[in-house]
C-alpha cells in the first residue's frame, strides 16, 4: 500500500496495462449482444480487451519498488525507466481467437469470455513477463518472480496467464463456468493503455 493512502481509499491515477482491442465478437452486434442472457449488465463493445500485461498505477508500482528494495530505488530512478521499457515494447500486430465458454472473474463479480488464442500471442505475453523481469533486476529488486506475485500494483493472482475478455457484471456471486457456442473473436494491434500517463509523455 501507498505510504499515506486511507485505507479502503480509491486509487490515484490511471491504470496502465499492455492489451489488445476487441475488434470484433462473433459476426457482429448481434453475437455479442446476444451474450446479456448470461449477465447483469453487459459491457459496451468499444471498450472491450485483452490484457496481456497490468503494470497498474506507475506511482503505485513505484511505491511498491520503493518498498521491497528499502529506499534504494527512488520513484524518480525507476518510472522513467518503465516508461522507457512499455514505450519500447514491439507490436504484436492483430490476430483471430475464439472463445466457447464463460469464466468467472475478480472474484466472481464479473463474467468473461475465457480465448483460446494463437501460440505467439502466449509468446509475446511471455516476453512481457521476461522483460518486466530484466527490468526489474536492473532496477536493483532481488528475489523478482516473488515481487511481481506479490506487488499489489501489478495484480498478479497466479504466474499462470489465462487469456480472457470481461463481458459484465455477473448476476451472482457464484455463477459457475458455462459452455457456450463457439464464437470467433477479433483482435487488433497491441497498445499501451493510458499511455499518456507515461512520464516521457507528459
Amino acid at each position: 500500500m501507498t505510504a499515506g493512502k486511507p485505507v479502503g481509499s480509491k486509487p490515484d491515477g490511471p491504470r496502465v496495462t499492455v492489451e489488445v482491442p476487441v475488434l470484433r465478437v462473433g459476426d457482429g452486434a448481434s453475437d455479442y449482444d446476444g451474450l446479456a442472457r448470461f449477465v447483469d449488465a453487459l459491457r459496451k463493445p468499444s471498450g472491450l480487451h485483452l490484457t496481456l500485461l497490468h503494470v497498474g498505477i506507475l506511482d503505485d508500482l513505484a511505491q511498491d519498488i520503493v518498498a521491497w528494495t528499502k529506499g534504494l530505488s527512488s520513484p524518480e530512478k525507476t518510472l522513467p525507466e518503465i516508461a522507457s521499457w512499455l514505450t519500447e515494447l514491439p507490436v504484436l500486430q492483430g490476430f483471430l481467437g475464439k472463445s466457447e465458454k464463460l469464466i468467472p472473474l475478480g472474484g466472481g463479480r464479473l463474467t468473461g469470455l475465457e480465448v483460446d488464442v494463437p501460440q505467439e500471442v502466449h509468446d509475446y505475453q511471455a516476453l512481457l513477463v521476461q522483460g518486466l523481469h530484466t527490468l526489474l533486476d536492473n532496477l536493483g529488486l532481488d528475489n523478482i518472480d516473488d515481487f511481481i506475485l506479490s506487488s499489489p500494483a501489478l495484480g498478479y493472482r497466479s504466474p499462470r496467464w489465462l487469456p480472457h475478455i470481461a463481458v459484465g457484471k455477473a448476476r451472482t456471486r457464484h455463477e459457475p463456468e458455462m459452455e457456450i457456442a463457439p464464437v470467433a473473436i477479433e483482435f487488433g494491434d497491441s497498445r499501451i493503455r493510458n499511455r499518456q500517463a507515461l512520464p516521457s509523455a507528459k
